[in-house]
């Protein structure tokens, strides 16, 4: 049994008229004929009397109206939900992203997506580096924005977005060179941040190795980080977009040391199906940032 014998025979029903409802539904009336006997065959039923030039149905053939009609309204709200997803009509759309990110840069393009989109939900996750490939590799976030690389033969990652790292501490230092970074008090977010990775490539860059640092506390945000900076618990690194405002009102100094523009990445699966949501906001983020 097909939905389109299913269609003829509602057609032919609602008409008793094999050529009427042939010409209504555009196919052949031997075409029509063809599927009602199929599905009398198949079932060893018979739908329709035939009587002379015209046809009824018979008490089977009432019976089954209602059920036809059902099945095919069934498939029809089906279609219907397949076409609202790919008009983006409906569906969620699961992005995880690191704290800067979160923070700092993701929002207006979210604001502006959901301005756009209104139909379509959004489920943020908030992960470090490490923690976001996995979540895109085990399929549990579509997209996924961090700072830091990845090496993951499954994902695929490229920059959307560039950033700025600096160190900064209470107080301003004329200058910094290799002795001052291994004296230092540090306060760095966890192993597996893309701000930390970043920072600890820089130090090896210089001959340093990031174990020999003075390391007073590991905090898991970037707010945490910055509070106990300001509390005169040490220096770090963070996100200029993080540390703007403390800098405009003296709380905080940038410190001399130079970092190369840090690109914001965006990751997904190469094998995983990609959705009309997902290439939307990737499209919105692209057109905002040209």
């Amino acid at each position: 049994m097909t939905l389109e014998q299913l269609r003829i025979f509602v057609g032919v029903a609602e008409r008793e008229h094999m050529t009427k409802a042939a010409k209504a539904l555009n196919v052949t009336q031997s075409a029509a004929s063809a599927a009602i006997a199929a599905l009398e065959a198949r079932h060893d039923v018979v739908l329709f009397h035939r009587i002379g030039r015209r046809i009824e149905l018979t008490e089977v053939g009432r019976v089954f109206l209602d059920e036809a009609r059902a099945v095919l309204g069934r498939a029809t709200s089906a279609e219907q939900v397949l076409s609202e997803f790919a008009g983006l009509k409906r569906g969620t759309l699961r992005l995880v992203a690191s704290q800067t990110i979160v923070g700092y840069w993701l929002p207006q393009h979210l604001a502006a997506f959901r301005s756009r989109y209104p139909q379509i939900a959004v489920d943020l996750a908030i992960a470090n580096t490490e923690q976001a490939a996995q979540s895109v590799t085990a399929g549990t976030a579509e997209l996924g924005f961090v700072e830091g690389t990845i090496d993951d033969g499954a994902i695929s990652h490229w920059p959307i977005a560039h950033d700025r790292l600096l160190l900064v501490g209470t107080a301003p230092v004329e200058r910094i060179d290799n002795e001052w970074l291994r004296s230092a008090r540090w306060i760095m977010r966890e192993s597996g941040s893309g701000t930390r990775s970043t920072f600890e490539e820089a130090l090896r860059i210089r001959g340093i190795d990031p174990e020999t640092l003075d390391i007073a506390l590991t905090l898991p945000s970037n707010e945490a980080v910055h509070t106990a900076v300001e509390e005169g618990g040490g220096v770090t690194v963070l996100s200029a977009l993080v540390v703007a405002r403390a800098l405009s009102t003296g709380v905080l100094h940038a410190l001399p040391f130079e970092f190369p523009a840090r690109p914001f990445f965006a990751l997904r699966h190469k094998e995983r199906y990609r959705s009309k949501p997902a290439d939307a906001l990737l499209d919105l983020i692209k057109g905002n940032t040209k």
